[in-house]
C-alpha cells in the first residue's frame, strides 16, 4: 500500500460514503449498491479502487461478496497524519517554518493569513503590543 494510492481513492466523495458505510462493519456488495443511485458497474470500479489502496477487504461466500474495512491501513494513515500534529520536546523544532492559519509556531507567535506576528496584534496594519 502506498500513500498516493491511498490519498487518491479518499478523494472520491462516493467512495468516502462507502468507507463510512464499512464503519458498521461488513456488507454484502449489493447492499452497497443499493444505496446510490448508479449502475452496477460504476460501485464496482469504487470498490475495486478502495480494495487497490487496501483500504478494504473482499470475502467472498457462496454466492456473495462482502466488503470490510482493513483498520490496520487506516492506523498507519493516522499515524502518519500524527507526526505533524503530535510533535515532542526532544523533536528538532524550525521557528523560522511557516505555520498553518491560526496555529501556534511557537510560543507566542499566531499565524493569520500568511503573516506572523509574536507578541504583538494588528487592527488595521497598525502593531499593539500585548500587555
Amino acid at each position: 500500500m502506498g500513500f498516493p494510492e491511498t490519498f487518491k481513492a479518499l478523494a472520491d466523495p462516493v467512495r468516502r460514503e462507502i468507507l463510512l458505510m464499512l464503519r458498521n462493519g461488513r456488507m454484502a456488495a449489493g447492499d452497497i449498491a443499493a444505496r446510490f443511485d448508479m449502475t452496477g458497474a460504476t460501485v464496482s470500479y469504487h470498490l475495486s479502487q478502495l480494495k487497490k489502496a487496501e483500504l478494504i477487504y473482499e470475502t467472498r461466500e457462496k454466492n456473495f461478496i462482502y466488503y470490510s474495512l482493513n483498520l490496520s491501513v487506516f492506523e498507519e494513515i493516522m499515524l502518519w497524519f500524527n507526526q505533524f500534529t503530535n510533535a515532542t520536546d526532544s523533536e528538532p523544532t524550525d521557528s523560522n517554518a511557516p505555520a498553518a492559519e491560526g496555529t501556534t509556531a511557537a510560543e507566542g507567535t499566531t499565524v493569520t493569513q500568511g503573516t506572523t506576528v509574536t507578541g504583538k496584534t494588528t487592527n488595521g496594519g497598525i502593531a499593539n503590543e500585548h500587555q
